[in-house]
């Protein structure tokens, strides 16, 4: 009878809505030595309460939505999970949820044990202020991932997140709206050798700080617009990517409102009338990073309670956090 179980569950692992849903339906194991690359989902949402509040349900419904995605990659030519251990350590546990310091300051210690582990991050949020821990766990002086330098910062999004000209963001001092700053300001990342894609948030004046991107320019990022990515496209941006970052070990974030409202209805800072990046300029733009030293990315910004019906912007979130998986595992 054992035997007939195990053979029926081996033979249900082909179906997507069998089983208890992980990321791309890999292993669930807690332990980050486990594994080369840890799948972690970051529910959290007090960092940006100028927002819709329910971005910390975005690890949940990537989890749902991405078990039909366990593939090989077609441009790459390769199944990321054959080339590397790939384990879901499920979510950082948040007890404080609602105190966005104390949610910062748990963040950064789950991390700091994959750092110690060797073990290279992929993370699903939650808003954006979970980026600034997750860098400074594994990037900068005394970090193993980094090697004990700054990472470079490959940052996609509407909005630069380096407000460094108020205190705090309605009560939260390391926000969704801070961390690019203050992870420059702190070593965890090298702004002169970092990058920030599809900026197109109007800013709060006409010459506020230089308009969009200004203060991201100030502490040395540099910044290319979605008005410029149009105008030079993605060859010419894959060129100032690589020409920024060089072989400086480099970190991927990727909030889901760089997208075009069309697609990606269901974020939380959606930005219309201004057209962001389609689905295929942005996996190009992804694709085109490989051999680049990756140590970690994360996929940011989803709100669940306002997605279409399709889950296309859960879908689309799956879609960018498979391929800054793949990337890293091209490295191995």
């Amino acid at each position: 009878m054992t035997d007939e179980l195990e053979a029926a569950k081996q033979s249900a692992q082909s179906w997507y809505w069998w089983g208890i849903p992980t990321f791309f339906r890999c292993p669930w194991n807690e332990a980050p030595e486990a594994a080369d690359i840890a799948l972690i989902g970051v529910p959290h949402s007090s960092g940006n309460g100028s927002t819709e509040r329910d971005q910390h349900l975005g690890p949940r419904a990537v989890r749902n939505v991405s078990g039909f995605y366990r593939r090989s990659h077609f441009v790459h030519g390769f199944a990321p999970w054959d080339r590397a251990r790939v384990n879901d350590l499920g979510d950082v546990p948040l007890p404080e949820a609602m105190n966005n310091e104390a949610c910062v300051r748990d963040i950064e210690a789950f991390y700091r044990r994959l750092d110690a582990a060797g073990t290279r991050p992929v993370s699903m949020g939650g808003d954006h202020s979970i980026t600034g821990p997750i860098l400074k766990a594994i990037a900068g002086p005394g970090r193993n991932l980094s090697g004990g330098k700054p990472c470079s910062l490959i940052h996609f999004d509407a909005h630069t997140d380096s407000y460094d000209n108020m205190p705090h963001w309605l009560g939260a001092k390391r926000s969704a709206a801070h961390w690019a700053a203050y992870t420059a300001k702190e070593e965890a990342v090298d702004p002169h050798r970092s990058i920030q894609l599809g900026m197109r948030g109007h800013p709060s004046g006409a010459i506020h700080k230089g308009g969009v991107g200004g203060s991201s320019r100030e502490l040395g990022y540099s910044v290319v617009t979605m008005q410029e990515f149009e105008e030079i496209g993605v060859a010419s941006t894959l060129a100032l990517i690589r020409e920024r970052v060089g072989d400086n070990p480099a970190y991927i974030t990727f909030d889901l409102d760089c997208m075009d409202p069309s697609v990606a209805p269901g974020v939380s800072n959606i930005e219309p009338g201004f057209s962001g990046f389609t689905i295929r300029e942005a996996t190009r733009l992804l694709q085109g990073l490989k051999g680049l030293n990756i140590i970690g990315g994360d996929v940011v910004c989803l709100m669940p309670t306002k997605d279409s019906p399709n889950q296309i912007t859960a879908q689309l979130a799956m879609v960018m956090m498979f391929e800054i998986i793949c990337l890293i595992a091209a490295s191995r």
